[in-house]
């Protein structure tokens, strides 16, 4: 793997929050002598620096693929970083104390790729939970629970035809004629519920409107005399005014 030196560098000093940072005691790849160095974790790689001052890292461990396990060693509170194949180098760490070494394994052993996702998957199962519960809470038949059967809507009524945006009552078939009071359980053979019965078109009798004296609509001739009339009767008016100025 190829890391960018600089990169690196910069990502390792940043103000970025570590998930842990301490002194340790690393064991050399070709001496056994361990030499005290200022660690930092930073997601899954682990900076390691001369000293806590130092301002770049004098080398880096990627955590991915890697397991942390306690080991045995003439020094205390060590454990190591051990990574699968038979070239991988092996890092053996040593503690200053039995809670430094705990809390420092904790961190390595949550620091990997794999690790991060099993938490995101468990987080989202208990959101999921969250907000629709789980599946065998809600008992069958109950509308509450995911295995309820959807409710029938009623079936829509037939659209009307229309002249000029209104509705033509005497187009739709049947109209006219009364509904059917047999059956009072107000649906159809079908199980589907009747939509209401649409009322009839008034027709007023000459006879009421004569009598009740509701005024009804006029016809073109009657409409041509009162245009005539009041037609004479402002050119009456016009040719008065005339005569007084």
């Amino acid at each position: 793997m190829k890391l960018n030196e600089r990169s690196l560098a910069f990502y390792a000093t940043c103000d970025s929050p570590a998930d842990n940072a301490g002194f340790l005691y690393k064991r050399g790849e070709r001496h056994t002598a361990y030499h005290r160095r200022w660690f930092v974790l930073k997601g899954n790689m682990l900076f390691y620096f001369e000293e806590r001052e130092s301002r770049e890292p004098v080398g880096v461990i990627v955590l991915e693929g890697g397991t942390v396990e306690l080991c045995d060693s003439a020094e205390e509170f060590t454990f190591a970083i051990r990574f699968g194949g038979t070239k991988s180098r092996t890092y053996v760490l040593a503690a200053e104390s039995q809670a430094a070494m705990e809390s420092w394994v904790k961190s390595l052993s949550r620091a990997s790729f794999d690790y991060m996702r099993l938490v995101v998957r468990e987080l989202e199962k208990q959101l999921e939970e969250m907000r629709w519960g789980p599946a065998t809470e809600a008992p069958t038949g109950s509308p509450s629970g995911p295995e309820w059967p959807p409710e029938r809507l009623p079936a829509l009524p037939a659209v009307l035809p229309k002249e000029n945006g209104c509705a033509v009552w005497n187009n739709v078939p049947g109209a006219d004629q009364l509904p059917n009071t047999s059956s009072c359980s107000g649906h159809d053979g079908e199980g589907n519920p009747r939509p209401p019965p649409l009322p009839p078109r008034r027709r007023a009798a000459s006879s009421e409107a004569g009598s009740a004296g509701v005024a009804t609509v006029e016809s073109p001739s009657t409409f041509c005399q009162l245009h005539e009339q009041y037609g004479r009767e402002v050119a009456r008016l016009q040719q008065d005014w005339l005569e007084r100025q």
